[in-house]
């Protein structure tokens, strides 16, 4: 059995080189010095060394997930990915997260608290675009349902109004059918209930400008004629209706245009 005659500092701060019977054994990390409680003298058989270096590598491994955990929070998959990226073996992914949990390093409730924390007083996104980007962390439904909980209707309308405010600024050059229906299915591309449009609309729908509508009809109107000249009579009535209330606009107005137009 080999006896441990000399340990030696590294360079490295926090590392050290153990020699058996005069010869470089092996590395260790000071936690792991103290935790076998390494010195001049022990004895160390070779299941022993195997229990030590296994407890090196987790160590180290250990270490430089602090590193990476010391710029921001991270999520268990986040660090799973990173030690699998500096090739750790498996064996000792899971110790090193039980580690990183035992200090509370690591904690994806903890988390997804934060993340919906920062979303909704940063950002103007609704809580189902936040609940998928928690998925796409991997964060449990429990954990993601309790940190959404903070994001009260109170608060997504507040947002929400102010998403909607902005959108109808850039549609305002749009019938105003079609911005609001641009807004309404701009809120839910961004994770709010279809619900919410309604509860905000009379505060967000601006005045309607009849002037600017009657203009933007009669561009859009003599456009739209002139492209389907190639159509006779009825035919082109239909297709000139049908074209107008895609782009947005009221089909009585469109009829009045049609009628004043033919008369």
């Amino acid at each position: 059995m080999a006896k441990i005659t000399k340990i030696e500092v590294q360079k490295r701060q926090g590392r050290y080189n153990v020699y058996l019977d005069g010869k470089y054994a092996f590395p260790v990390a000071e936690s792991v010095l103290i935790q076998f409680r390494l010195m001049k003298g022990l004895e160390v058989d070779k299941e022993l060394e195997a229990q030590i270096t296994t407890a090196d590598q987790i160590a180290r491994a250990y270490s430089r997930m602090l590193d990476y955990l010391s710029h921001q929070l991270r999520t268990e998959s986040d660090v799973i990915k990173k030690l699998r990226d500096l090739e750790t073996p498996d064996e000792f992914i899971e110790p090193v997260l039980q580690k990183l949990r035992d200090q509370k390093l690591l904690d994806d409730h903890e988390y997804a608290a934060s993340y919906v924390r920062t979303e909704m007083n940063t950002d103007l996104k609704g809580p189902r675009n936040i609940r998928q980007k928690l998925r796409l962390k991997r964060i449990g439904e429990n954990d993601i349902d309790d940190a959404l909980a903070q994001f009260t209707l109170e608060h997504q309308l507040k947002n929400a109004t102010k998403l909607a405010k902005k959108l109808f600024r850039r549609y305002r050059s749009q019938p105003l059918q079609r911005q609001e229906q641009k807004v309404r299915q701009g809120l839910i591309t961004k994770g709010y209930a279809n619900s919410i449009y309604d509860q905000i609309k009379g505060q967000v729908e601006p005045q309607e400008d009849f002037e600017q509508q009657e203009k933007l009809l009669e561009r859009q109107a003599e456009k739209l004629w002139h492209r389907y000249r190639r159509y006779a009579g009825h035919e082109r009535e239909i297709k000139f209706k049908q074209a107008m209330y895609r782009k947005g606009f009221d089909l009585d107005a469109v009829q009045e245009w049609l009628d004043n137009h033919e008369l």
